[in-house]
């Protein structure tokens, strides 16, 4: 993985009685962890009062024995992991956001990304909003704190803030009384549903929280779709439902998700294997052993041995203490982590032909640098084939990909970049092939084609508030 970023966790519990729902939290924001690592959060609604704790840092780091045992027990909860794709990395950006207003309180985690955020922030600004994060999740509190100030309920008020922001978010909201999941109409990001043996119900990104926790799966939140859990039961509105074409980020399958995660009904393992399989079609090399770059490239790589009949092999080993190499926000302390992240079997590669299956080249330095491992190592030849296409254009969903400056791809042709990586050839996902790993076409492939589903932000730098917006004439 060459650079890129992620986006976001959230999970939500509703409970019939009182429990220490933090650590049901905890463990399920550590089967999320690397949806982000760069900070976490937990807040427990205990009869109408809500409490919170959240930092910087890992999961591990930011919770501790004590401070779970310090924290109340309720019958609702609601937990999160950040990457920062709006915002910078720092506590006050760290979720959930906790709101107080006049009708009430709140709890809001989201992952994604709006498109229409710095419009929206401009025009609560404009009306006297102040805000205190630089993150668009803030935002999204607000529209709703305005909203439920007119509406007669949270989920009301929820509805009606769909109407206006747009983007990507898969929402825990957590009032007094209920847990609303939401996502969002063109379904970008995952979420799911399941229910524990207590009558509890649990929300996730991701599926493999769900087993984490020993619930059991019920089914993902339809693209539009908004659950409300409370003392009444499981309600389900479907008033955002079909009214935008369904488009799950493609790359969740490719790299931010689980592997043991289904999204959708699809297997997230499955769907890298058929990566896998399509790439060794599309680009054959002839070689003597395939291995795959920990941790999401090793599914492809196993589907290209399988499909080419090379065998496969364990050619790389990770650190399993070091995070995620995009985590670093700079190039310097990224480039730090790669040359204690992996290390080469020269067992596995000496002397021979590889290939070697990554999910993705975004700047090229990770790659460059995993190619150096494997010739120190004795590899005869290098041949480099991704999982994914070739990132040419801007996320503006929740991936941190917000120019087109910083990739590689856009400056160089494949032959170029596998001359600068050192590699004797590079291969690509055919991105007309992309459907092929889902047997569908409902999926957003913007960074890839261009073809993005919503208005292009007016400003979609992820820095955008660490500024002042605008100025007034005479300031």
């Amino acid at each position: 993985m060459s650079g890129l970023h992620e986006e976001c966790g959230v999970f939500g519990i509703w409970s019939p009685e009182k429990a220490p729902l933090a650590e049901t939290v905890y463990y399920g924001l550590y089967a999320l962890q690397h949806r982000g690592q760069e900070g976490c959060g937990i807040a427990v609604c205990e009869d109408g009062v809500i409490t919170a704790h959240k930092d910087t840092g890992l999961v591990g780091d930011v919770f501790d024995h004590l401070t779970l045992s310090g924290m109340p027990q309720g019958n609702m909860a609601v937990g999160h992991v950040r990457y920062s794709t709006t915002g910078g990395n720092e506590r006050r950006n760290c979720q959930p956001i906790v709101v107080n207003h006049m009708k009430g309180r709140m709890a809001l985690a989201h992952n994604g990304n709006l498109s229409n955020a710095y419009e929206l922030r401009r025009e609560l600004e404009i009306s006297g909003a102040i805000f205190h994060t630089t993150s668009d999740t803030e935002t999204i509190a607000y529209v709703i704190t305005k909203q439920r100030l007119i509406k007669p309920s949270i989920e009301e008020a929820v509805l009606a803030a769909m109407d206006i922001i747009e983007g990507a978010y898969s929402l825990v909201v957590m009032s007094p009384t209920k847990l609303i999941a939401v996502r969002d109409p063109f379904g970008f990001r995952p979420l799911c549903f399941g229910t524990m043996p207590d009558g509890s119900y649990a929300v996730a990104s991701e599926s493999c929280a769900l087993t984490a926790i020993g619930a059991h799966f019920v089914r993902d939140i339809e693209a539009g779709e908004m659950l409300i859990f409370s003392a009444n039961g499981v309600r389900s509105v479907k008033q955002h439902c079909n009214t935008r074409p369904k488009r799950i980020c493609i790359f969740e399958y490719i790299y931010f998700a689980r592997p043991d995660s289904v999204i959708d009904e699809r297997s997230v393992h499955d769907a890298r294997l058929r990566a896998g399989k399509i790439l060794a079609e599309s680009c054959p090399a002839d070689a003597d052993i395939v291995i795959g770059v920990p941790d999401s490239g090793l599914d492809a790589a196993l589907g290209f041995s399988q499909a080419s009949g090379i065998p496969y092999g364990i050619g790389l080993i990770k650190n399993k203490y070091i995070g995620r190499t995009f985590i670093s926000p700079t190039q310097s302390s990224r480039a730090d982590k790669v040359r204690i992240k992996l290390s080469a079997v020269g067992e596995t590669v000496r002397g021979k032909r590889v290939v070697l299956v990554d999910d993705s080249i975004v700047r090229g330095t990770t790659g460059g640098r995993i190619v150096s491992l494997l010739r120190e190592a004795g590899a005869k030849e290098i041949h480099f084939r991704v999982s994914a296409p070739p990132f040419l254009h801007p996320c503006y969903y929740g991936t941190d990909i917000d120019s087109e400056k910083d990739l590689i791809a856009c400056k160089h042709t494949s032959d170029e970049i596998a001359a600068q990586m050192g590699a004797d050839s590079l291969g690509y996902m055919p991105v007309e092939r992309l459907s092929g790993l889902i047997d569908s076409d409902d999926c957003c492939k913007a960074c890839f084609n261009g073809d993005h589903p919503t208005k292009v932000p007016e400003n979609a730098y992820k820095d955008k508030y660490e500024t002042k917006l605008s100025s007034v004439k005479g300031e």
